[in-house]
C-alpha cells in the first residue's frame, strides 16, 4: 500500500511539473505581444493624464475636454465594429502595424495644433486604432491560451496593461505638460511597441467571428448587470477624462498629480480579485449594492474634502478607486450567473458594448456639470450614479431571488475597455481547444 501511494505522489508530480512547464512555455511565447501591450498602455496613460491638463492650460473649457474625451469612447465602439473586418482582409501584423502608426500620428497631430476640433477628431481617430490594436492583441493572447492556461494568461495580460497605466502616470513627471515632449513621449511608445509585435515568429490567429449582441434580452434577464456597466460608463469614463483635471486644479503638482492618478488605478486593480472572491460567496447584487454605496460616499468626501489637503484627496482617491472599478467585473460576473456557460461571450460583449456607449455619453454629460460648478463636482455626479445603482440593485434584490447555483461560476477579473476578442480568455467562458503548433513547439518572439 505505501509503495502504491509513493508511485501516486510521483506520478502527480510529474504532472505538476509537467503542467508548470508548458505554462512557461505558454508566457514565453506570448511575451512579444505581453510587451507591446505594456509599450502601448504606458503611451495611454501618459496621455490620459496630459490630455485634459494640457486642455486646461490652453483654456479649453471643460465641456471642450469632456467632448474630446467622449470623442476617444465614440472612436472606441466603432473600431469594435470594424476591426474585425481589417483582420479578415489585412491579417493580425498588418492591421497592428497601421493601428500604431495612426496612434502615434494622433499624439503628434495633438503637439502641433492646439485646437480642440482637431483634439477631439485625433481622439476619435486614436480609440479607433485603439480598438484595432486591443482586437489585434487580445485575439492572439486567445489563440494561445488552452483550457488549463486562459485564467493564468489573462491574468498576466491585466497586470501587464495596469502596469502600462501606472508607469505611462508617471512618465507624466519628466516635462512640463505645457511643451511638446510629452506628447513626443507617448508618440515614442506607440511607435515602438510595434516592434516587438513585427519581430514576433508567433502564427497569426484565425479572426474570431463578432457574436451577436441582444442587448434588451440581456437586460430581461440580468438587468442589474445591465445597469451596472451603464453606470461604470457613466462615471468611469468621466472620471478617467476629468479626474486629472480635479486634480490640477486643485493645485497638485507633476508629482502630486501622477500620485493621485495613479493611486486611484492601483487601488482598482489590487482590490479585484478579493473584492470578487467575497461575490462568490453570496448574490453578487448585494456587493454591487455596498461597493456602490461606498463609491458615492468616496466621492462625495473628494468633492467636499479634497481640497483641505494633498494627502487627504490622495487618500480618499485610492479608497475611491478601490470601491468604484471593480464594480464592471462585479455586474460581468452577476450577468453571466444568470445564464448558461456557453452565453458567457455573447453576454460579456454585448455588456462591453453598453459599457462603451455609455462612456461616450459619461464625460460629456460630467463636463457640463463641472463646467458650471467646478471641477469638485465630477465627483457628486458620479455620487448620483452610484446611489442610482445601489437603490436599483437592492430593489431587485427585494423583487427576484438569486443566481441559480448551477450557473454560479467563479469570479474573474475583466478590464472595462477591451475588445470583444479578449471575452475567450475569460475561464468563465466555453472550453477550447490548446492551440495547434505548426511543426512542433510555440515559438517565442
Amino acid at each position: 500500500m505505501g509503495r502504491s501511494w509513493k508511485f501516486r505522489d510521483i506520478r502527480q508530480g510529474i504532472a505538476d511539473a509537467e503542467q508548470r512547464t508548458g505554462m512557461k512555455h505558454q508566457i514565453r511565447a506570448i511575451a512579444a505581444i505581453l510587451l507591446s501591450t505594456l509599450i502601448f498602455l504606458i503611451g495611454n496613460g501618459l496621455l490620459g493624464t496630459l490630455i485634459p491638463v494640457r486642455g486646461d492650460l490652453e483654456g479649453f473649457s471643460n465641456l471642450a475636454i469632456g467632448v474630446i474625451g467622449s470623442a476617444y469612447f465614440a472612436g472606441f465602439v466603432l473600431g469594435c465594429f470594424v476591426a474585425p473586418r481589417m483582420l479578415v482582409r489585412s491579417g493580425h501584423i498588418r492591421t497592428f502595424a497601421v493601428a500604431g502608426g495612426v496612434a502615434a500620428s494622433t499624439a503628434l497631430l495633438q503637439a502641433l495644433f492646439i485646437d480642440e476640433t482637431v483634439w477631439a477628431l485625433a481622439r476619435m481617430l486614436f480609440g479607433f486604432a485603439a480598438a484595432c490594436i486591443y482586437m489585434v492583441i487580445e485575439s492572439w493572447l486567445n489563440d494561445r491560451a488552452a483550457n488549463e492556461t486562459r485564467g493564468r494568461i489573462l491574468s498576466s495580460y491585466m497586470t501587464v496593461s495596469f502596469a502600462g497605466l501606472v508607469i505611462g502616470q508617471w512618465l507624466y513627471v519628466t516635462a512640463s505638460p505645457a511643451t511638446f515632449i510629452l506628447f513626443n513621449l507617448a508618440a515614442i511608445c506607440y511607435a515602438l511597441c510595434l516592434v516587438p509585435v513585427g519581430m514576433t515568429r508567433l502564427p497569426q490567429p484565425v479572426p474570431a467571428e463578432v457574436p451577436a449582441l441582444r442587448p434588451l434580452r440581456l437586460f430581461r434577464v440580468a438587468p442589474v448587470g445591465v445597469a451596472g456597466c451603464i453606470a461604470v460608463g457613466f462615471a468611469n469614463g468621466a472620471v478617467w477624462t476629468l479626474a486629472p483635471l480635479y486634480a490640477h486644479d486643485h493645485g497638485l503638482t507633476n508629482t502630486l498629480l501622477a500620485t493621485f492618478m495613479s493611486a486611484f488605478t492601483l487601488a482598482g486593480a489590487l482590490v479585484q480579485v478579493p473584492m470578487g472572491r467575497l461575490s462568490d460567496r453570496m448574490d453578487r447584487r448585494y456587493v454591487i449594492a455596498i461597493v456602490s454605496v461606498l463609491a458615492a460616499a468616496a466621492g462625495l468626501a473628494l468633492a467636499w474634502l479634497g481640497g483641505r489637503s494633498h494627502a487627504t484627496a490622495i487618500a480618499i482617491v485610492t479608497v475611491y478607486g478601490a470601491v468604484m472599478l471593480p464594480i464592471y467585473g462585479l455586474s460581468v460576473a452577476h450577468a453571466n450567473d444568470r445564464l448558461p456557460r456557453e452565453s458567457f461571450v455573447e453576454t460579456s460583449a454585448t455588456l462591453l458594448l453598453i459599457n462603451a456607449l455609455a462612456s461616450v455619453a459619461g464625460p460629456m454629460l460630467a463636463s457640463l456639470i463641472t463646467d458650471r460648478a467646478g471641477t469638485a463636482a465630477l465627483f457628486v455626479y458620479t455620487a448620483a450614479i452610484h446611489l442610482m445603482l445601489a437603490v436599483f440593485a437592492l430593489w431587485r434584490i427585494h423583487v427576484k431571488g438569486a443566481a441559480d447555483e448551477e450557473h454560479h461560476e467563479p469570479y474573474a477579473p475583466v478590464m472595462a475597455h477591451a475588445s470583444p476578442a479578449a471575452l475567450e480568455l475569460d475561464p468563465r467562458g466555453p472550453d477550447t481547444e490548446p492551440p495547434v503548433e505548426p511543426g512542433g513547439p510555440a515559438q517565442t518572439g
